[in-house]
């Protein structure tokens, strides 16, 4: 062998590396695609919203905004007859107010369907899943007959407390009890700690990420809900953001430009709520799917 000759293992590694790195690259390529793709309606919504309202109107789209003007945010912001400032404070407490009332009602009802042995534990857990089938629609006038009951039609109790028993979360939640060890358990009660203690210093320590997870979703659930508030929100002061940004059109015009502002206003502090809760989110939907 010559000097100049190169051995067979040293070849077969280079050209394995040489295909390693253009998988990555067209790994990453696509991603890049696909990420495009989900940005783009994002990206054209802030972009119209810097827009006048002709242009925002237009049917040829323009990505560019000439002239870039704040006019909807004005008018958004200090419309009389559109408190959007009131409405995204209803948003935030409706929305604050059910996602506590999810993981309280979740959590230890997961907790026992997962960890504690009783009669029928089987049967009311399949009966709780099964009421994920039910579409929405199905429960919109018993539940209006239900608020309107108890005199929450108008209320922001009237969007905070239904649904706040979460069928999802209890599923969910269970899914991620039953891939924590056992052991840590055991030995809890070994030293002398009641099912509340364990439940309570042991369990719930270790599930912040999935109770990150699940709060999030049913705060962005409660956030993003338009039909039931527009049923159960009557007057302009209590409306929550989504129903109030339907204002900004009627049956023979839409503003373009104030929706999008409106729409850029709803975003921001859900994306700030992600942007926090990001790491327990991706460790709480990876663990919850490891055991059935």
């Amino acid at each position: 062998m010559t000097a100049t000759d190169t051995p067979p293992d040293t070849e077969r590694a280079t050209a394995n590396a040489a295909r390693r790195r253009l998988r990555r690259s067209l790994l990453h390529l696509i991603l890049a695609v696909v990420a495009a793709l989900y940005l783009s309606p994002l990206l054209y919504m802030l972009v119209t919203s810097f827009k006048n309202s002709p242009d925002a109107g237009a049917t040829d789209p323009q990505w560019i905004p000439s002239p870039a003007t704040l006019e909807a945010y004005r008018t958004v912001l200090g419309a009389s007859d559109s408190p959007v400032l009131r409405w995204l404070l209803n948003s935030v407490l409706a929305a604050t107010a059910h996602t506590l009332l999810v993981l309280v009602t979740a959590t230890p009802a997961a907790y026992a369907l997962a960890r504690m042995r009783f009669r029928g534990r089987t049967a009311i857990f399949t009966a709780v899943v099964a009421t994920l089938f039910v579409p929405p629609m199905v429960l919109l006038i018993p539940n209006f007959l239900i608020v309107n009951e108890l005199a929450w039609v108008d209320s922001l109790p009237a969007v905070i407390v239904p649904g706040a028993a979460s069928a999802f979360g209890v599923f969910f939640l269970r899914q991620f009890f039953l891939t924590l060890p056992g052991e840590l358990e055991e030995a809890a009660e070994i030293d002398g700690a009641n099912r509340w203690q364990i439940f309570v210093k042991v369990v719930l320590p270790l599930t912040r990420p999935a109770l990150a997870t699940l709060g999030l979703l049913a705060f962005l659930a409660n956030w993003n809900d338009f039909l039931w508030p527009l049923y159960v929100l009557l007057s302009p002061e209590s409306l929550t953001l989504p129903a109030g940004l339907a204002n900004f059109q009627n049956a023979n015009n839409i503003h373009y430009d104030l929706l999008m502002a409106g729409a850029v206003i709803a975003s921001v502090p859900v994306l700030l709520l992600y942007v926090v809760a990001q790491r327990w989110v991706i460790e709480g939907v990876s663990r919850s799917g490891l055991k059935g």
